[in-house]
């Protein structure tokens, strides 16, 4: 065993996950095993445990005893990565409104001038299903960085809005 494993006084299992970070290479080291160069960091806590470990797929699988869902937030994070490429070629409609506007995976994003400026720009999205929405709190500069943003917020709406 290696690093924190070995060490007496670190919990080997009963961890949560707390969130995950795609770091966009491997640069950094796991906070457990302290052996791995991960690019995907699943952010580990335990009641008994002072203080959240970064740490990689395999051994927040262990942490938690359970071979499936470190792998599933793992996938899940490199599928929105190779999403993070195709998404600025989407193409967007124009609203009555004069709004910009995609309607995908069952919701409507749309970006939006703030008060009518050139310079103030947000995002709102809804399930299309349902009509629950809700409006980013961020301000973008222009229309292009809002609709870069617009992938986040149908991320987050999947999570948070399905019906």
């Amino acid at each position: 065993m290696r690093g924190k494993w070995s060490q007496s006084g670190v919990p080997h299992r009963g961890w949560s996950c707390v969130g995950i970070e795609d770091l966009g290479e491997p640069v950094e080291l796991c906070e457990m095993c302290e052996s791995m160069d991960i690019r995907y960091v699943h952010s580990m806590q335990h009641p008994d445990y002072k203080g959240i470990l970064g740490v990689g797929c395999i051994c927040a699988e262990h942490m938690e005893g359970d071979y499936t869902t470190p792998r599933l937030r793992e996938k899940r994070l490199k599928s929105a990565a190779r999403r993070r490429i195709s998404w600025p070629k989407r193409i967007w409609s124009l609203s009555h409104l004069g709004n910009l506007y995609l309607n995908i995976e069952g919701y409507n994003l749309a970006v939006y001038r703030q008060g009518g400026s050139d310079t103030a720009w947000r995002i709102a999205v809804t399930h299309r299903d349902s009509g629950r929405r809700q409006e980013g709190k961020r301000i973008y500069a222009s229309a292009e960085q809002a609709q870069a943003a617009s992938l986040d917020a149908l991320l987050w709406a999947k999570d948070r809005l399905g019906g």
